[in-house]
């Protein structure tokens, strides 16, 4: 490099070096003026902050708020604050790792249910991706990641705190990741019987009865095990699940329908 290419570089680098001066000053100075003021005063900074929809100031001020005043009641509603912020800010991970430590440090704090619901929020956005169903892909064939952990949480607020304002939304989201769960086992069982596994195929059938009961999988499970019966020659395990389908589904063909209709899992809620 010439003389002359190094002093530019430097040149153009001493107003860069200033402006990380500045800013780290002024962050200093942020720091300090915060460190002053009293728990009531941060917290109602963070709420306007969070009104505002300034999340990243919110959870700024929330955080100097639980460093400083650990062990305050607006501290402890400040944490529960601040998994929202981060949920709004898209930062996923950081929102569940502060959700499940204020579950596991605030087990009888009267909003706990919201903590659970906003755990389950975040998995329940990563199951399935908003531009595979508008492609149309059927997601019944893709691993439901993060749908049982979903569904796990929302049955918590569901089972745990029937009152709750979340409750109502907490079931139908459930409604539908039970539909999806229960789907995939199928997707599988069916798998295993193409591969001629029927004690397999068997075992997922009953597994989608048995864990997500209600949903609509239900029927084609009842087939899928009296097809995997017939094979292992159980001829009494089968004429029970026969009987089991006539009574539930009389109107029925225990015959695997391979007209598809619409994708129960489009437009969900709707």
């Amino acid at each position: 490099m010439s003389a002359r290419s190094a002093g530019l570089c430097r040149l153009l680098l001493l107003p860069l070096c200033a402006l990380l001066l500045v800013t780290g000053c002024q962050s200093d100075r942020q720091q300090q003026r915060l460190a002053r003021l009293t728990p009531d005063a941060l917290y109602e900074r963070g709420q306007k902050a969070l009104r505002a929809h300034d999340y990243g100031e919110a959870v700024r001020i929330y955080e100097a708020l639980t460093a400083r005043y650990p062990f305050t009641p607006q501290s402890r509603q400040a944490r529960l604050n601040i998994i929202y912020a981060y949920y709004e800010l898209g930062e996923k991970e950081s929102a569940e790792d502060a959700a499940e430590t204020f579950i596991r440090e605030n087990p009888a704090h009267p909003r706990i249910d919201y903590a659970w619901y906003l755990t389950g929020l975040i998995d329940f956005e990563r199951v399935p991706n908003s531009l595979e169903r508008w492609l149309g892909v059927d997601m019944s064939q893709r691993p439901p990641e993060g749908a049982r952990d979903a569904f796990t949480s929302l049955r918590t607020v569901v089972q745990r705190y029937p009152t709750s304002a979340y409750a109502h939304d907490a079931r139908r989201r459930m409604i539908y990741l039970r539909n999806r769960l229960a789907d995939f086992e199928i997707n599988v069982a069916h798998h295993y019987e193409e591969r001629g596994a029927w004690v397999a195929a068997a075992q997922r059938a009953r597994q989608a009865i048995e864990q997500y009961d209600g949903a609509p999988a239900t029927k084609e499970a009842l087939r899928v095990l009296v097809r995997c019966y017939r094979k292992l020659d159980y001829k009494e395990l089968e004429e029970n699940t026969v009987k089991v389908f006539r009574e539930n589904y009389p109107e029925d063909s225990l015959e695997t329908s391979r007209v598809a209709g619409k994708p129960w899992w489009k437009f969900w809620g709707s």
